[in-house]
């Protein structure tokens, strides 16, 4: 979900939809143009995210498990949205993981323009034990963010250009699934994502570092046995900010920056899948100083957290007839 400067929202659907919802909550007619998903197991349309200059040029982004010749991969694609907001068009896909794999889990992903105007990508690591060995591997996006410019393009100054196999969209490496990117008020990405049984983890994210999966986790296989290998810390590999044991199952994030709530600014809002609720994180010096959960007797999965440009929050739930909720201060 995508707060636009007039109040609509951006709602993308798991089979492969795109929706516009008005500020008054009318909700539109799936948007046309789109390529195809694969919509198995975790898989269909992910994030969206509108052009830091949408409001000239129109432009949006989105993330999604593309079908490929030997399999699936996320990718993700531009394009222009027409004046009526009915369709997009000028579609170009500008990025494609690697490499293709037959799955249907851990696709990540999220969007988030940087205050530099790149565009960062999150990336899961598709979950099957064959796949791990990708994700310490600099010729593979598995397990990874990228940074790209909006024409897919990487950057010449991201950290492994120029090195021999090394992908050169690749930002920082390491991650199991993340399910959320948000750039604080001191422009620094922070991400959050699932870990197995226990370790979920919030990590700030620095240029070239190695977040450890699966050599360094907080968890254990879903079976119960140790992830092999694998140890709390390591060195040459950074530590989380915060790690949720048992999980929460997090899903998207936003750091507060609004007026209706301005007890709240400078909180980490954390969308929680399978606690399904709302977590808000005080953080300090760099460190969570306080959780509450919000939201609990909703009983749904909250998928996504916005802040809208009215201060209020905006939280769409993942769910078989899901809803798009505004939170604003009880008056």
């Amino acid at each position: 979900m995508e707060p636009l400067s007039n109040g609509d929202l951006l709602v993308t659907e798991k089979p492969g939809r795109l929706r516009m919802v008005s500020a008054a909550g009318v909700v539109g007619q799936p948007i046309a143009g789109l390529p195809a998903v694969d919509p198995r197991g975790q898989g269909g349309m992910l994030d969206v995210a509108p052009s830091p200059s949408f409001g000239s040029d129109r432009t949006i982004f989105w993330s999604y498990s593309e079908p490929r010749e030997g399999g699936n991969g996320t990718s993700v694609a531009r394009g222009v949205l027409s004046s009526d907001m009915q369709r997009v068009e000028q579609v170009r896909v500008i990025f494609r993981v690697l490499p293709t794999y037959d799955g249907t889990l851990h696709y990540g992903s999220r969007l988030a323009f940087g205050p530099d105007g790149m565009l960062y990508v999150t990336l899961g690591e598709r979950s099957d034990k064959p796949m791990r060995r990708y994700v310490q591997q600099l010729d593979s996006h598995l397990g990874k963010i990228v940074r790209i410019s909006p024409d897919g393009t990487a950057p010449a100054d991201n950290p492994f250009v120029g090195q021999a196999s090394a992908l050169p969209e690749i930002w920082s490496m390491g991650h199991r699934n993340i399910q959320a990117a948000a750039f604080d008020a001191r422009g620094r990405l922070w991400e959050v994502e699932h870990g197995a049984r226990g370790g979920d983890e919030l990590n700030l994210v620095t240029k070239g570092k190695n977040y450890g999966w699966p050599l360094v986790a907080y968890g254990i296989e879903y079976s119960g046995q140790p992830i092999p290998d694998a140890v709390t810390a390591r060195s040459g590999f950074e530590q989380p900010v915060y790690y949720w044991d048992p999980v929460i199952a997090p899903s998207g994030a936003e750091f507060y920056t609004g007026d209706a709530f301005p007890k709240w600014r400078g909180n980490l809002f954390v969308g929680s899948l399978k606690e399904k609720r709302l977590v808000r994180l005080t953080i300090e010096n760099d460190r969570v100083t306080g959780e509450e959960h919000l939201l609990v007797d909703r009983g749904q999965r909250v998928r996504d957290v916005r802040q809208g440009p009215d201060g209020a929050l905006y939280i769409v739930t993942d769910q078989g007839n899901g809803e798009l909720w505004k939170i604003t201060p009880r008056r």
